[in-house]
């Protein structure tokens, strides 16, 4: 794995880490490529339960690194449109990643580094991260990563957040949805071991399921996924997990899954 990410993996636990804490950890072509592979090649790991994204230095992520947007001004339309693909590929894959990923944001983080913080399941920053879309104040637009952005403020947040391109506060960045804890840097680690600790405890299948669920069910009609829910209930009812699960709520023990 190049320099640029950092992999290490405690356990069941893998920390993957933006690695170019001089430039911010801004992203690249080629992190973004490894990146996707990464999180590509966790959906077949039975070694890994739950991932954990962060980034080395004081930044979390600066964004896409500026040197290349600007080189990509002189690109063709069609290289542009598959240097932005592969933007979105990228934040569809970590969001689509069958492990719970936690953010681990121990710094600033603007653009396309809030796009990845938007594709985390649970999000831990630390007081002194600040948050913006600049895109606006460079004549750009967070078109890629707005998807996922808005699926966490909604749109009444990211209109203004998009438009003004203004720096705001980890503390705005929870009550906007992008964040869930808030926390003293030195409270940053065990916050995400606390988090980490709680979803180990779960079936790595039903947590894969659960993460299609919320995909699924959110924002639908109640009536278009009775169905849906009620066949998926009716699968993990009858799965390996959810008797053993079962068996061992009632025999007052330890499922296997917490055994390791």
């Amino acid at each position: 794995m190049s320099e640029e990410i950092e992999l290490k993996q405690v356990g069941a636990v893998l920390t993957v880490a933006l690695n170019r804490p001089a430039v911010h950890n801004a992203l690249t072509p080629e992190m973004i490529q490894q990146l996707t592979a990464v999180f590509h090649d966790l959906n077949t790991r039975d070694d890994v339960r739950v991932v954990v994204l962060t980034g080395n230095g004081r930044t979390f992520c600066a964004g896409a690194d500026l040197s290349h947007m600007l080189a990509a001004g002189r690109f063709t339309f069609e290289d542009n449109v598959h240097d932005a693909e592969a933007i979105f590929d990228l934040m569809l894959m970590i969001e689509q990643c069958q492990k719970p990923v936690v953010g681990r944001v121990n710094g600033t983080a603007v653009g396309g580094g809030i796009g990845l913080v938007s594709c985390c399941d649970m999000v831990v920053a630390v007081e002194r991260a600040k948050f913006s879309f600049s895109e606006v104040h460079l004549g750009l637009v967070p078109a890629v990563i707005s998807p996922f952005v808005l699926a966490k403020t909604g749109a009444t947040h990211g209109r203004e957040l998009f438009l003004t391109g203004e720096r705001f506060s980890a503390e705005r960045a929870r009550e906007a949805g992008l964040v869930q804890y808030v926390v003293a840097e030195e409270e940053l680690d065990a916050k995400v071991d606390e988090l980490v600790a709680l979803l180990l405890a779960g079936a790595p299948g039903a947590q894969a399921a659960v993460k299609q669920l919320v995909r699924i069910v959110a924002g639908r009609p109640k009536e278009e996924v009775r169905e849906y829910t009620a066949n998926l209930i009716a699968q993990r009812r009858n799965s390996d997990e959810g008797l053993e699960g079962m068996s061992a709520f009632l025999q007052k023990r330890k499922p296997v899954w917490q055994e390791s």
